[in-house]
């Protein structure tokens, strides 16, 4: 099993740097760890909003289980663990506050800029956004892991595309990452959540473990961490000696079986109703108001820095830091709210949304 793009490519960076002692994917690893976004994550939601809940798994939690599920498997194949990390740690830097029910209401509104798709947003995110405006200038091989990351489909066989792509012209999910290792992430990605979210949902009171398919828990395990090691164990044993990464048929099977129960009893649960009109209403509200806000006081204005919102504040000096990255984009309010926006945790879209809804008392 071996990647069939050059070192050269997989490792190249948009800004070229002399390689130091960590190597080039370790490198990655470290950049990203380091990063505002990733710190971030611990605030953001993986599929249930629960602040206060330390037994509730969020974004950062889940991009740590990715990144020990793709380590382990790449190092029982013979494939860089290190390359696998940093794509797990770096797969979910493009989500929006409070999960996919926060990614849906931005895509809605960020249709003038192409909507809003997370893994593309995560490109944008280290190669643009972070760091002030500098990105993170990851190697290639990490990019196109990113951005090709998507968790969603099931395949039971995924093996690497051929066609090298131009990452930053990408406009869908229909790709494929260019590595096994960032093959292998993506099956990581379903692996890690689906236990998980099954367990998270248990102890929010959605249904007991006797309400799940018997043949699922004595084939797969009855917690994640079963799941996970069950997962983990198929993926070596069916992928070992062949041209791609993926899961036995029995297993694979049976992944379906639970996704779907997860998706019936969990993602369309009535309890999460109350919770997309709740994301609804925050994210829809703040993204139109910085909208307003952007036309009657234009970017290069003190008055936003002057106000007595922090949240104003916090955008002006948001607009200043990325001034020269939207006057070379020639990017319009919509495509900077989105980046604002999108960039928000889950605590901070809260303050901000009560800020301009809430008023001061008087004296």
């Amino acid at each position: 099993m071996k990647n069939t793009q050059s070192e050269k490519l997989l490792t190249s960076r948009i800004h070229p740097r002399e390689a130091d002692m960590r190597g080039d994917y370790f490198r990655d690893v470290t950049a990203i760890i380091h990063s505002t976004p990733f710190r971030r994550l611990k605030h953001k939601t993986q599929a249930f909003y629960a602040p206060k809940n330390d037994h509730i798994c969020t974004r950062i939690e889940h991009v740590l289980h990715v990144s020990t599920i793709s380590a382990s498997i790449c190092r029982n194949l013979g494939l860089d663990a290190d390359l696998a990390q940093a794509i797990a740690l770096g797969h979910d830097l493009g989500h929006a506050p409070f999960g996919h029910e926060g990614e849906r209401v931005l895509h809605s509104r960020a249709l003038p800029v192409g909507g809003f798709i997370h893994e593309l947003h995560g490109l944008r995110v280290v190669d643009v956004l972070a760091n002030g405006g500098k990105g993170l200038n990851l190697t290639y091989a990490v990019r196109d892991g990113i951005v090709s990351h998507c968790g969603e489909s099931f395949d039971r066989h995924i093996k690497p595309e051929s066609r090298v792509k131009d990452l930053e012209n990408i406009r869908d999910r229909g790709h494929y990452p260019l590595t096994y290792e960032g093959c292998v992430v993506r099956l990581s990605d379903r692996i890690a959540y689906l236990g998980r979210d099954l367990e998270d949902a248990i102890t929010a009171g959605f249904f007991t473990l006797d309400d799940v398919n018997p043949t699922i828990r004595r084939a797969l395990g009855s917690s994640n961490g079963e799941i996970i090691g069950t997962l983990v164990a198929d993926v070596c044993d069916e992928s070992r000696g062949k041209d791609y990464v993926g899961f036995s048929s029995e297993k694979h099977d049976l992944i379906v079986e639970l996704y779907s129960f997860n998706a019936q009893r969990i993602y369309r649960n009535p309890k999460m109703e109350r919770y997309r009109v709740f994301c609804k209403r925050i994210i829809e509200g703040l993204f139109d108001y910085l909208l307003e806000l952007y036309d009657r006081q234009p970017a290069d204005s003190q008055r936003f820095i002057e106000s007595g919102l922090p949240l104003d504040r916090h955008f002006g000096n948001f607009l200043k830091e990325m001034q020269s990255i939207y006057q070379r984009e020639n990017a319009t309010p919509t495509r900077m709210v989105t980046d604002f926006v999108a960039g928000m945790t889950d605590d901070y879209a809260i303050d901000a949304i009560k800020q301009i809804t809430i008023p001061e008392p008087v004296g």
